[in-house]
C-alpha cells in the first residue's frame, strides 16, 4: 500500500487593529463552530505574500488594507487527517471599510467582529498567541505546532 505524503499548506493572515479593537472572522459554515481567527487564507502561486493577503482580506471582509511587517509564524496540524498548515501573520492597516454589510465572495467567512483585548479573552480563538501578537509588543513571534481546532 502506497502512503500519500501530506503536503504543507501556506497561508497568510492579517492582524488589523482599529480604535483598539482587533478584527476577527468566523470561517465555518453557519454556526458550526464558535472558533474565531483573523482574516486571511491560502497563498496562490506567483503572487507575493502581501498581494495574497490583500486579496484574501478583501474577499473575506470587503476591507482594503496596507500590509505591514510580519509579526507571527504559526503552525497547526491534525495528525489524523494529515492537515499541516503554516500561517504567516502580518500587521495590517485598514484603508477603506465596505459600505453596508459584506458577504464573503468565496462563501468562507460567515461572521466578522471587532473586539477589544478583554472581549477576545471571552472567545475561543486560534492561534493561542493571538492576544500577545495583537495587543502586545512588536517583533516576530513563532508559535510551535498547535493541534488543529474546530
Amino acid at each position: 500500500m502506497t502512503r500519500v505524503k501530506p503536503r504543507v499548506r501556506l497561508s497568510v493572515r492579517a492582524v488589523i487593529l482599529r480604535g483598539g479593537r482587533l478584527l476577527l472572522v468566523n470561517a465555518w459554515p453557519g454556526d458550526e463552530s464558535d472558533l474565531w481567527c483573523v482574516p486571511g487564507g491560502g497563498v496562490e502561486p506567483h503572487a507575493s505574500l502581501p498581494d495574497n493577503l490583500i486579496r484574501e482580506v478583501h474577499e473575506e471582509t470587503g476591507i482594503a488594507i496596507r500590509v505591514g511587517d510580519p509579526c507571527l509564524v504559526n503552525e497547526f496540524h491534525d495528525p489524523e487527517s494529515g492537515i499541516h498548515q503554516v500561517d504567516i501573520y502580518f500587521r495590517a492597516t485598514a484603508l477603506a471599510l465596505p459600505k453596508g454589510t459584506w458577504i464573503d465572495t468565496e462563501g468562507v467567512v460567515n461572521r466578522q467582529r471587532w473586539v477589544t483585548r478583554d472581549e477576545l479573552a471571552g472567545l475561543r480563538f486560534k492561534p493561542d498567541s493571538l492576544p500577545e501578537v495583537a495587543f502586545g509588543g512588536s517583533g516576530l513571534l513563532y508559535d510551535p505546532l498547535e493541534l488543529y481546532a474546530r
